[in-house]
């Protein structure tokens, strides 16, 4: 375990242990992954793909596609009311994440026990991140399973924690 690296950062996880409910939590799973994929995303990354457009008109895109993504969700509200998502038993803090881990601020995990769990990350576009994991420790769990575009963004906020802890200890913040 000496060599999982965890950067400070704070996140609420929901969280429950796998069990019968599996079918249910996999399709939930898919959905929350599905969410993030839609015509305009692809569009973008196939123009950044064929180099058809620069940094600030990708940009621009992902501004507009974030704006589409949020009218598509308000339209859903008010259409179909509230988005369903399950509700899971638990709840816990996140104080810290790596790549693959994250610790929780209290122990509450059962050692070996495999759980999923749900998060929402701060980011542009803020994400909510639906993934499989397993407790190593009470507070630390590694993260076994997670779609792509949302390990890429998970991996994108720990670099931007570690940018922050880092000004942080040189005292720039």
């Amino acid at each position: 375990m000496d060599n999982i690296r965890l950067v400070p950062s704070t996140l609420d996880l929901a969280y429950e242990e796998l069990g019968e409910n599996t079918d249910t939590f996999e399709r939930e799973f898919n959905v929350i992954g599905e969410s993030e994929e839609n015509s305009i995303t692809q569009g973008i990354k196939h123009a950044k793909m064929r180099g058809e457009a620069d940094e600030t008109s990708i940009l621009i895109l992902n501004i507009l596609a974030e704006l589409y993504r949020k009218m598509d969700k308000i339209e859903h509200l008010l259409v179909h009311g509230n988005l369903k998502r399950l509700a899971l038993a638990s709840t816990g803090l996140i104080e810290s994440i790596g790549l693959e881990h994250f610790k929780l601020t209290s122990e509450v995990l059962e050692v070996g026990k495999r759980y999923y769990g749900r998060v929402e990350i701060p980011t542009f576009p803020k994400r909510e991140i639906a993934f499989y994991f397993e407790a190593i420790e009470p507070t630390l769990a590694k993260i076994e399973k997670i779609h792509v575009r949302d390990k890429e963004a998970w991996g994108y906020f720990m670099v931007a924690c570690e940018r922050i802890m880092i000004r942080q200890l040189k005292g720039l913040e």
